[in-house]
């Protein structure tokens, strides 16, 4: 294990498919070990193994991320486990599509609970050790959605554009303390989310962007020099919103 100790150590959330999978795959070819949350077990577990191979330390902790209140417990004993953590990657999410006049209220918690509040949570767990060392960098998968009005994605987009506002006012909590803040929101992603029961959808996939271009980006950015920030970045496909 002591040939890990000198690399970055990072936690990806919904790290089992789609952008969290190609993030945790980047991560591990670029040498950062990688703790991997999802609640997949055995996806989790492919994703591990393939993220093993790149020669890092990759670790599975299946996590529930929509059971909030018991996230930074949860996020502690990952940092208790495998290391302080430099980079946290809050990828997970879930889509939502409904006119805002006919949500329940039970989905609309569903989308904040899971978009926002968790990753608030990871925050909190994660945070102390980051503090303490001075250093850290905190990536928010977020989206086009947060600035712009799409119909039918009302919760999903409220979710967003209240993540991106958390984002800058962490940032400018944190920066004294050495902590980066990192929102990047890209448009549409061809990833399993247009499969879920909760999406009602019909895009041009073959369009849209690939999780690989958004891992590149959030790489990119994690990777900065520790004297610069990208605070809020938005990735398009070349064609455009969709």
């Amino acid at each position: 294990m002591d040939s890990f100790s000198s690399q970055q150590n990072a936690i990806v959330t919904g790290a089992s498919s789609g952008i969290g999978k190609a993030t945790a795959l980047a991560f591990a070819k670029a040498g950062i070990n990688v703790a991997l949350v999802s609640r997949s077990p055995d996806l989790l577990q492919t994703v591990t193994q393939a993220c093993t191979q790149q020669g890092v330390k990759a670790k599975p902790y299946v996590m529930d991320l929509s059971e909030v209140t018991k996230i930074p417990a949860m996020i502690k004993d990952i940092v208790a486990d495998f290391g302080d953590i430099d980079i946290i990657v809050n990828n997970a999410g879930m889509g939502y599509t409904n006119l805002l006049r006919e949500t329940p209220l039970a989905d609309w918690q569903q989308v904040i609970n899971l978009n926002l509040t968790s990753v608030f949570q990871c925050v909190q767990g994660v945070l102390p050790q980051m503090r303490e060392r001075k250093k850290g960098t905190i990536i928010n998968v977020a989206s086009i959605a947060a600035t712009q009005a799409f119909p039918e994605w009302g919760a999903y987009s409220v979710s967003k554009a209240a993540l991106l506002s958390f984002s800058k006012v962490l940032a400018v909590e944190e920066r004294s303390h050495g902590i980066r803040v990192v929102t990047i929101s890209p448009g549409a992603v061809n990833t399993s989310i247009w499969d879920t029961d909760t999406v009602q959808a019909d895009f041009e996939r073959s369009a849209m962007l690939t999780p690989d271009l958004v891992a590149q980006t959030i790489l990119q950015a994690a990777l900065l020099p520790a004297e610069a920030v990208i605070e809020d970045l938005t990735l398009l496909p070349s064609a455009g919103t969709l």
